[in-house]
């Protein structure tokens, strides 16, 4: 019975995968299509409203909302039940820390698209989960806390595509691995630098107020800077990448249920 339901568990995993890798392509896009001056760049919200916008929007929004939710689910169980055997050392509490955020923020992704497929969602981006947090606890030391935390983040990115670490949770011959290697070390990048910018604009709010405390933010933050539309681009570009690497996540990556341990 029990095996039953981990072999039942596995494909809604790898839904979630598809579903992230969703969000991040239209990012992606609509990142480097902002480079060239043929729009804005955009978070995660709105990736979702240009989403649901199209004509299976209903349809699409049930499914991206069961996505998140099964993915938010394996990324509780990744960390509360160690599935990849990171141990309770400082780095591997560290590791499965970050995991039970993930976790969190696509439960909270899950909720503002049902809010949207239930006509509730608000069209704007607002300040995000940040401010959320920000309400309770006081926004100079929230901002400071995400800051460390995105930053450890981007940088475990970064790390994880020079080192390869992503390989060994990829269930995929040599000859595959030749085509996944280059692409996921782009999105990886890509993504880690995302989270350090974001984690800059952070640190800057919580000393002094600053720019839009999102990906969003941290996207039009690049496009300010000198050769802006050539940075923004390649970022664009890279989390395109990151989003076809999402999907390879969802055919080749090792959803390890049995694995699970206290």
């Amino acid at each position: 019975m029990l095996r039953d339901v981990k072999d039942s568990f596995r494909p809604l995993a790898r839904a979630g995968y598809a579903a992230r890798g969703l969000i991040y392509a239209v990012i992606g896009f609509f990142a480097a299509l902002a480079a060239i001056g043929g729009g804005e760049a955009m978070g995660s919200r709105d990736a979702l409203m240009v989403l649901l916008s199209s004509g299976a929007g209903n349809a699409l929004a049930y499914a991206l909302v069961f996505g998140f939710l099964f993915y938010a689910l394996w990324r509780f169980i990744q960390a509360g039940f160690d599935t990849d055997h990171h141990g309770k050392t400082a780095k591997g509490i560290a590791i499965r820390t970050g995991l039970a955020i993930s976790g969190i923020t696509y439960a909270a992704l899950a909720s503002y698209t049902w809010s949207l497929a239930r006509g509730a969602g608000s069209g704007g981006s607002g300040g995000g989960w940040a401010d959320t947090l920000a309400s309770f606890v006081g926004a100079r030391w929230v901002s400071a806390g995400l800051a460390l935390a995105l930053a450890g983040a981007g940088i475990a990115h970064v790390m994880k595509a020079l080192r390869e670490r992503y390989a060994r949770y990829l269930e995929a011959d040599a000859k595959t691995m030749k085509v996944i290697n280059p692409i996921a070390k782009a999105g990886l990048i890509a993504r880690g630098l995302v989270f350090l910018v974001l984690a800059f604009l952070l640190a800057t709010r919580s000393v002094r107020g600053g720019e839009e405390a999102s990906s969003k933010g941290a996207l039009q933050f690049i496009q300010g800077l000198p050769f802006g539309w050539l940075l923004l681009t390649l970022m664009g570009l890279g989390l395109i990448a990151f989003a076809i690497y999402s999907f390879t996540e969802a055919i080749y990556r090792r959803i390890n249920v049995e694995d699970a341990r206290v």
